[in-house]
């Protein structure tokens, strides 16, 4: 590790959040209130693989604030999984005299800053961006509350017309393999029922439930479903099932797909990235390394890269309460 950081690297990997700009804007303008320079990596780990470098000012993220997407691009890089690939972007960082990185992105981003770290003792600090809000050590990642936003706009217009047309419908979200987003979004539209990975609801509670709910007077249903839900293989298969065993509702699919991560990022969102940001350089500067930074009980903190990855992310309990009792 150097004695002194002067030169920070900055790169956005792996799926795009809403967010992810308003960080790169803090990391670049905490490196200039603490006078040292910030260079922007192109496209994630392949960038540095082929020293896709840009000097960057604060000047240079004036009005990026507000933007969905990332500014620096993002790419998965098969290279950077090989200790050939490692090297050579470590050949790039020294030649371009870059001393610290700061990554933005998942699990795959920190793992991959995390072997680059063992490798070559190079200063690491991530800052968690996925919408999926699946990572260990912090209770929001960048872009989680923004995706909320859109998911629940759209459950409303979808109820709209599920409501005109007496009919059921499935909608998926992301979440492969966390239900976050299903669990908030779908109690915050007034969703019938959930479906998540963390809880197999099983197709015969679902069926009562939406007997249930035919019985008590509901002419019409939304069942909010994460895409890493088990109770099927897939929603289209589920919907057939719905189908052959309760023929009286007419169901409808609606798979919001990649919509959920793109748009202007809430206000939460864009305050979380603007502390993330400055946590992660000054936690540089101070000497610390190979930990991400993170929110717990609205504090700023650190959390070691190792456990970010390997720990999972637990899905709220009362929550799951509190769906159970507005399905009623």
């Amino acid at each position: 590790m150097p004695e002194k950081i002067r030169k920070v690297g900055v790169l956005t990997s792996g799926g795009d959040s809403p967010g992810m700009n308003a960080a790169i804007r803090s990391v670049v303008r905490t490196c200039a209130y603490h006078n040292i320079e910030c260079i922007g990596i192109y496209r994630g780990y392949q960038g540095m693989i082929e020293g896709d470098f840009k000097d960057m000012g604060p000047r240079s993220v004036n009005n990026i604030v507000n933007k969905g997407g990332t500014i620096l691009k993002s790419a998965r890089s098969l290279e950077f999984k090989t200790p050939e690939g490692r090297k050579k972007a470590h050949d790039n960082l020294v030649k371009a005299g870059i001393d610290a990185l700061v990554v933005i992105g998942g699990d795959g981003t920190f793992t991959g800053g995390l072997v680059f770290n063992n490798e070559y003792d190079f200063p690491i600090m991530g800052i968690p961006g996925t919408i999926d809000n699946d990572i260990f050590g912090t209770s929001h990642t960048l872009g989680y509350d923004t995706a909320l936003n859109t998911v629940v706009e759209v459950i409303d217009k979808i109820r709209d017309t599920a409501s005109s047309h007496n009919r059921l419908f499935f909608v998926e979200v992301m979440g492969r393999d966390a239900g976050h987003i299903a669990l908030n979004a779908g109690i915050g539209a007034g969703a019938e029922e959930i479906l998540i990975p963390e809880e197999d609801l099983g197709l015969d509670r679902l069926l009562d439930s939406l007997k249930k709910s035919k019985a008590s007077g509901k002419s019409s249903s939304i069942v909010v479903i994460a895409e890493g839900d088990k109770i099927g293989k897939n929603v289209f298969e589920l919907k057939d099932y719905v189908e052959a065993n309760l023929p009286e509702y007419d169901v409808r699919v609606s798979v919001l797909g990649h919509m959920q991560r793109g748009g202007s990022p809430s206000c939460f969102d864009r305050v979380l990235a603007s502390r993330l940001g400055v946590k992660a350089v000054e936690s540089l500067l101070e000497g610390n390394s190979n930990y991400m930074v993170g929110l717990q009980n609205d504090a700023v903190i650190l959390t070691p890269l190792e456990q970010a990855i390997k720990g999972k992310s637990e899905i709220d309990r009362e929550l799951l309460r509190v769906s159970d009792i507005m399905s009623t």
